[in-house]
């Protein structure tokens, strides 16, 4: 059981990074407010949300919002911590 709180704990910390990741690139295409953004490009604000803080994020919600930011799957990750 410890085992498995380690690597929960792990996971954790790599899922809020990459919502840093997806959050800092909403900031830098201009973006202050997710709701903004959100609406911009048609996505829900509550899911959206809860992506950026590293919770329930889908490969195919990944892949439209590296659609939308013009950037590849491996950019994505390139300094990812």
């Amino acid at each position: 059981m410890l085992r498995f709180a380690i690597v929960k704990e792990s996971d954790e910390f790599y899922h809020k990074s990459i919502g840093d990741k997806i959050k800092e690139l909403r900031i830098a295409a201009g973006f202050t407010s997710y709701e903004n953004f959100a609406l911009e490009y048609e996505l829900s604000a509550r899911y959206y949300w809860e992506v950026e803080n590293g919770k329930n994020l889908t490969l195919t919600y990944l892949f439209n919002l590296l659609r939308i930011h013009e950037l590849s799957l491996e950019d994505f990750f390139k300094g990812l911590h």
